[in-house]
């Protein structure tokens, strides 16, 4: 890492780590098998629990109820930011199969750089062998300068692969 875990801190405000459900809510054990074992994993990758996400209201097109769990969510601050930040970047990136850099698209006009895994289990906490599922998640880390440019300079700078723009 190029530049400190005091400099990340200041850099960044949080970091959330989101899963989405999807299609598996609709599934017979749910409830009793499934949800729990992501919420397990997903607390394993983010270092606290994560929170349930439910639906604001019902889409009868993606078979979608009011109060039904469509997501988990954990956002982190302080000393877990910076810890999640630095396993991010010198752990898991690399170990992410066929890695050629993160697309620049991915940093939004705010600043914030979203990244995705097709399978959680590149996080170094999950042991393949022993996870029954797979799921993707995404990871979302928020700068405090909410300028695009400057937070770009400053990904670089803590050693995040940026493709160059075309």
């Amino acid at each position: 890492m190029k530049e400190n875990a005091d400099s990340a801190k200041q850099f960044l405000e949080k970091i959330v780590v989101n899963v989405g459900v999807g299609r598996r809510s609709q599934e017979q054990n749910f409830e009793e098998k499934v949800l729990p074992q992501i919420k397990k994993d997903l607390a394993y990758i983010a270092g606290q629990a994560p929170h349930a996400r439910r639906a604001r209201k019902s889409i009868a097109g993606f078979k979608i109820r009011q109060g039904q769990i469509i997501g988990l969510r954990a956002t982190l601050r302080g000393k877990k930011m910076v810890d999640f930040f630095q396993k991010l970047i010198m752990m898991v990136l690399p170990r992410v199969r066929d890695f050629r850099g993160l697309d620049i698209t991915s940093v939004d006009g705010g600043g914030s750089l979203n990244i995705g895994f097709k399978e959680h289990i590149v996080f170094p906490e999950i042991h393949p062998e022993e996870s029954l599922l797979s799921f993707p998640l995404q990871v979302t880390l928020v700068p405090k300068l909410k300028k695009r440019d400057r937070a770009l300079e400053r990904y670089r700078r803590f050693g995040i692969p940026l493709k160059k723009e075309t």
